[in-house]
């Protein structure tokens, strides 16, 4: 892994690599990138009809970790600005918006 970035780290994500690379990321084509927990995570949160899975040697419950962490995690978190629409917004976001 070069700079200790792991496949599904987006290239202006500035952050690191948080342990191993334990999950496959899938957009809804069926595309996918290995990550750590933490990038896997932005990913998810970032694509609209993703999924994840453990790769074979993944510790238990890492892809489950990666869905929770993802459903609180902004679209492309990284980025500075307003967020007012609901496709910038977390999936646990948009659903406590429908509850009021």
């Amino acid at each position: 892994m070069p700079n200790d970035r792991c496949p599904a780290a987006h290239p202006d994500d500035p952050t690191a690599c948080v342990g191993p690379v334990v999950v496959t990321v899938l957009d809804a084509a069926g595309a996918g990138a290995d990550g750590c927990e933490h990038h896997a995570a932005r990913l998810l949160a970032s694509l609209a009809g993703g999924r994840v899975y453990p790769l074979p040697d993944a510790p238990g419950q890492a892809a489950i970790r990666v869905f929770t962490a993802a459903d609180t995690t902004r679209p492309f978190c990284w980025l500075d600005g307003p967020r007012t629409e609901p496709s910038q917004l977390s999936h646990a976001e948009n659903r406590n918006r429908h509850r009021r």
